[in-house]
């Protein structure tokens, strides 16, 4: 069943309840059905399998929210989170690839480019025709965007970039990536400007990290810029905007982060309960023992309460707000769960967890860097903070074209 089967407007304004809920069980099916069975072979060998992505863009599991017009599926927030638990249920780095086109990739893409940018990026980008990088964190700034080195300076009408960019994703199937500098350090977000920059642009190269924790069929590595030459049609939004750029990049792709992290806390606990009635122990199913009783409550309401959280988060970007606090809020809130629940999934497992036949393990590596991910988990709790006693502002966002 193609994703488009069914009517759609922007927003997902003629879908109703029933056609959405038909749309993530589609996703869900898919999932189990084409995806369970190789995993755990594509995870260990940290390799991605392309097959798999051309029938995912076949049924355009791509499009998200990314407008009918631009290529996309025109979903409201809440069904696209939906669809991204679905899928991150099974493999969450399918869900994080979904995810890229509506949120890390494709959200700044949609606000700030220009018409030949958003066709000559947006809509393959959104088919699932191409996928894109996000280069913001740095090996010295991490997630300090103000703080960046990599500089840029313009020599006639072009562009010419030096740095680097560290801990970069897709750099295994990305055909750009989206990429920030300042050109005066000392004007900290006013400086910063962003840049849409083709794979095989001289100067440009990028260098895969090994054998990773998690998240190990998503490459991930280095983006070392050497006096990168890119033309003026390269800079999306205005010289000086990209801030705002990145902010509208991160704040879109933590709701994603959020919902991914909603599909492994509810993997984790339906695992542990099928596990936990055929395991015996004394004569009894472990399921009956109050200790392991509690760690499958404490993963049931950390499932409900992160999902309420993030469909909070969704309902509010869809009413174009920026909603900067709720982003932190739900990225943080779910990715924590997720990594109790993990924990929790392997202690109940016990030795069984250990071993490749279960995939409790690949959960608990994948969560532990999920709190990491697009802001760690105590940079969301700072922001959190700050924004609630005023030192920072939740300001609204612009209007998405």
């Amino acid at each position: 069943m193609s994703l488009s089967s069914e009517p759609a407007a922007e927003g997902g304004a003629q879908l109703d309840d029933a056609q959405k809920q038909a749309i993530v069980d589609a996703v869900g099916e898919f999932a189990r059905r084409e995806i369970a069975p190789r995993v755990a072979e594509y995870d260990l060998a940290e390799t991605l399998p392309l097959d798999l992505l051309q029938r995912m863009s076949e049924l355009q599991f791509f499009g998200g929210v990314v407008p009918v017009s631009e290529g996309g599926l025109g979903l409201d927030f809440v069904t696209y989170a939906r669809l991204i638990e679905e899928l991150s249920k099974t493999c969450h780095i399918m869900g994080t690839l979904a995810s890229l086109p509506s949120g890390l990739v494709g959200a700044s893409l949609l606000r700030y480019g220009t018409p030949e940018q958003r066709e000559r990026w947006l809509r393959p980008l959104a088919q699932g025709r191409i996928f894109g990088a996000a280069g913001v964190t740095e090996p010295q700034s991490g997630s300090d965007v103000a703080s960046m080195r990599t500089t840029y300076r313009r020599d006639g009408s072009d562009f010419v970039i030096n740095g680097a960019k560290a801990w970069i994703s897709g750099l295994n199937v990305a055909s750009f990536v989206l990429t920030f500098a300042t050109r005066d350090r000392d004007l900290r977000h006013g400086g910063v400007s962003a840049f849409v920059i083709p794979r095989d642009t001289p100067g440009m190269s990028l260098h895969p990290y090994k054998n990773k924790l998690g998240f190990r069929p998503l490459s991930t590595g280095e983006v070392v810029l050497d006096e990168v030459r890119v033309p003026a049609d390269a800079l999306l939004g205005e010289e000086g905007s990209g801030f705002d750029v990145a902010m509208t990049a991160v704040e879109r792709g933590r709701l994603g982060v959020a919902a991914r992290g909603v599909g492994v806390t509810a993997a984790c606990l339906e695992d542990t309960i099928a596990y936990a009635n055929e395991r015996e122990a004394f004569s009894h199913p472990i399921s009956e023992f109050q200790i392991v009783q509690s760690k499958i409550t404490d993963m049931e309401v950390g499932a409900t309460t992160s999902r309420l959280l993030v469909e909070h988060c969704a309902r509010a970007l869809q009413a174009g707000q920026r909603a900067r606090k709720l982003t932190s809020m739900a990225k943080m809130h779910a990715t924590d769960v997720a990594m109790r629940s993990a924990t929790d999934a392997l202690q109940v497992h016990g030795a069984a967890g250990v071993s490749p036949d279960h995939r409790v393990g690949r959960l608990f590596r994948d969560a532990k860097v999920l709190q990491i991910v697009e802001g760690s988990n105590d940079l969301h709790r700072a922001l959190i903070g700050e924004i609630a006693v005023g030192l920072r502002r939740d300001k609204a966002a612009p209007a998405v074209r």
